[in-house]
């Protein structure tokens, strides 16, 4: 039997021989043990390696907890940090805005008030031109006199919140014009005051004669002083002017430009 054959028979029979004999198998473990651990210290090693991977596992379980705990810390003062970046941003945004939008309304304001008022001089100086034109108009038959006197009339009730009162009376004796006629007069009384106006579109030295005659046949017929005279005309003839002057006769070349009518004080 050659040692191929050999080998090949006890690769058959040595399971056999092992599991039915005792002794065979202690002498061949005693045989292998130098070249192979028994199962005790197999064990052990196994339960080693397992207990140094366990706690090898806890250790990088420690690492990582902490090493996430501290990532989380931060992340979470990185976020807080940020937030507080981008509360305060917001904050300057909103008020750079606030204080953008109160400049633009205040701009807003200013320009309303300049075009309110320039609006309001710009129709001043309209309805002069036109109460101007209408006098012209009057003068030339283009306007009555009454819608003249009546356009002055609402100026004057409008700025100082009075009400003139027309005034026709008949003058028997003649005094104003040398004959018997109608006389006309425009009056204000305000706080116990007496104004006698003249209201026409154009007035010249006979007229401001007339109208002080006027005014004297009133204070007579009433027996009554008058605490003020006044004219309103776009057009006072200069010898008129200066005539009323002579009287202490107001004189204002627009009802706009009439001051107070509180007082007695001349201003022409």
């Amino acid at each position: 039997m050659n040692l191929d054959t050999l080998k090949e028979t006890i690769r058959q029979e040595l399971p056999e021989l092992l599991r039915l004999d005792p002794d065979f198998r202690s002498y061949i473990i005693e045989i292998a043990r130098g070249e192979f651990a028994d199962r005790k210290e197999t064990g052990d090693w196994f339960h080693e390696t397992l207990d140094e991977m366990r706690r090898e596992r806890e250790r990088q379980d420690k690492k990582w907890d902490k090493h996430s705990e501290e990532e989380a810390k931060k992340w979470d003062k990185h976020s807080a940090e940020e937030a507080k970046k981008w509360k305060l941003h917001v904050e300057e945004e909103a008020k750079k805005w606030k204080l953008n939008v109160e400049e633009e309304a205040k701009k807003w304001d200013q320009n309303k008030e300049e075009f309110n008022r320039v609006h309001e001089e710009i129709m001043a100086v309209a309805k002069k031109q036109d109460r101007s034109i209408g006098a012209l108009g009057a003068r030339w038959g283009m306007q009555s006199e009454r819608s003249f006197r009546n356009a002055l009339t609402g100026i004057l009730e409008k700025n100082f919140g009075v009400e003139v009162i027309n005034v026709n009376e008949y003058d028997e004796q003649g005094v104003v014009f040398g004959r018997p006629d109608q006389i006309e007069l425009d009056v204000i009384i305000k706080n116990g005051m007496l104004l006698i106006c003249e209201l026409k579109s154009s007035i010249d030295k006979a007229g401001m004669h007339i109208f002080e005659r006027k005014a004297r046949f009133y204070e007579s017929r009433h027996n009554r002083k008058a605490d003020r005279l006044i004219v309103i005309s776009p057009m006072i003839d200069p010898k008129a002017q200066k005539l009323a002057e002579r009287l202490h006769i107001e004189t204002y070349s627009d009802s706009l430009y009439v001051e107070s009518l509180d007082d007695a004080d001349s201003v022409t």
